[in-house]
């Protein structure tokens, strides 16, 4: 019988790569972006953009991707099963790409993009391909079609980072940054069209045999998640637009750029948190079909706490690596104007590592359908999100935000464990959770303590020794070698 870890790690590496990989270079292109942008208000422009269609690409999906593999576990007829999925997706975007059509310069009035109207539509037609292109992507992965699946995704990536490094090195004009804001969406939208481009058959095959009553059941099932995921995005994005229409004082253009500007700031330092991210994302891709096949296992509680001790030690020392090298890390915002917001870059990794446990223990009300506590968790998140941002933002600016998304995510995991261990009981080996945590956070405030004031050799040397002990622990602790053969 083979080694559910060892398989696990290698359907990470075969579905997250790409994952990793895209996200690694549109990393890359923060330099670029926040170097032709001159001004961190142009910045974030193109960063308040993304935010919506973070949100939007969770409604669009309706939480149909979970839904599906969900169903291909209790369901005989799988085909059924994708069909349902794929034409609840298609109908819910052509409702949408209908309204945003018809009310675009309303949407932008309301957005505070009134002259670029073209903005709300591009943005509309990127996250509407990606949607519909989401679940014949998970047909293939619930196939095990790596290969396909990353050759696609792999693809999509090329022709963006292509198209970006071509229209802002080479055609944009930086006396004209709305030029760049369009740039950056067409290049966005031409990677997302590739997708369904080699995924034709699925559309050309797809047939209008729809069961009311299987669609019903995959609807009510995934309903709480799809809430539960639009109540996440407004934890993970909902700062970026709120800053800006918070900091804004109508009809004082001068604000606008003030509000724009910390957005700016804010999402360039962001991204220096993002390599948790980034982790996260290719292992979720592996984790969810793999978590769901280790349900009928007679050692699926310890595969899972055995999954979640690794995957903790993991990010933990993506914090320590990132957070006390902040000295190297800062160098990929190439305009010293954004550095200002550097010190949210410690607190934005922490919470990252939380919302990756969360969602390790998210599994426990997957696998006993009661994804109604899902949602709940969610929106009490979202409520706090929006509250502590409310109320802070005009007083301390993005820090608020920070603060907000270490807050709400530190939250949601405990209330996640809570609710686990009451309903669907897994036993998570806590010692080490609280050692490999409580470690990371210790090392990174001795090294505070140590208080280097500026980049030398001895304060790298120190650093990077204390992550190196780090490793050590862990090493001795998990014995992953061992382990995995």
């Amino acid at each position: 019988m083979s080694n559910p870890i060892k398989k696990l790690l290698g359907q990470t590496a075969m579905y997250g790569l790409p994952s990793i990989i895209g996200r690694l270079l549109n990393f890359l292109l923060v330099p670029l972006y926040t170097e032709v942008f001159a001004k961190p208000s142009h910045y974030g422009v193109v960063s308040e953009l993304y935010a919506w269609v973070a949100f939007l690409v969770v409604m669009l999906t309706f939480g149909m991707e979970t839904s599906y593999f969900r169903f291909l576990q209790v369901k005989e007829d799988k085909t059924q099963v994708f069909q349902n999925s794929f034409l609840t997706v298609i109908g819910v975007n052509v409702i949408f790409f209908l309204l945003l059509l018809l009310f675009n310069q309303n949407i932008a009035d309301v957005l505070l993009f009134s002259d670029h109207v073209e903005y709300i539509i591009l943005l509309g037609a990127i996250v509407c391909v990606d949607s519909i292109s989401a679940l014949p992507l998970a047909k293939l992965r619930a196939e095990e079609n790596a290969k396909k699946f990353a050759f696609i995704q792999f693809a999509s990536i090329g022709v963006n980072i292509g198209l970006n490094l071509f229209l802002m090195l080479f055609v944009f004009n930086p006396e004209r940054p709305e030029e760049g804001v369009l740039f950056i969406l067409f290049a966005n939208l031409f990677a997302s069209l590739v997708k369904p481009l080699f995924l034709y058959k699925d559309f050309l095959h797809i047939k209008l045999a729809f069961e009311p009553q299987l669609a019903k059941e995959m609807i009510i099932y995934a309903f709480p998640l799809m809430v539960g995921g639009f109540a996440g995005i407004i934890n993970e994005t909902i700062d970026r637009i709120l800053l800006k229409h918070i900091i804004y004082e109508e009809g004082n253009p001068a604000s606008l750029i003030k509000a724009e500007t910390q957005v700016g700031i804010y999402s360039a330092c962001y991204k220096l948190s993002m390599l948790v991210t980034i982790l996260i994302q290719a292992y979720r891709y592996a984790a969810e079909p793999f978590f769901f096949a280790q349900a009928k296992s007679e050692d699926k509680n310890k595969i899972y706490s055995k999954v979640m001790n690794y995957f903790v030690a993991v990010v933990c020392l993506v914090f320590l690596l990132v957070s006390l090298n902040i000295d190297f890390f800062k160098h990929f915002i190439r305009n010293e104007s954004y550095w200002v917001g550097l010190n949210v870059v410690p607190i934005l990794l922490l919470a990252n590592v939380f919302v990756g446990v969360y969602f390790n223990q998210s599994i426990w009300y997957k696998l006993s359908g009661q994804t109604k506590f899902g949602a709940y968790i969610a929106i009490t998140g979202a409520i706090l999100t929006l509250l502590i941002n409310i109320i802070f933002i005009p007083t301390y600016g993005y820090m608020a935000s920070a603060w907000a998304t270490f807050i709400v995510y530190a939250f949601q995991m405990v209330a996640s464990y809570i609710l686990g261990q009451k309903y669907y009981p897994i036993k998570y080996n806590l010692r080490k959770f609280f050692l490999y945590l409580g470690t990371a956070i210790a090392f990174y405030f001795i090294a505070v303590a140590l208080n280097f004031e500026e980049q030398t050799l001895g304060k790298f040397f120190v650093h990077n020794m204390l992550i190196l002990v780090y490793v050590g622990l862990i090493w001795f602790m998990e014995k992953p070698t061992k382990a995995i053969s």
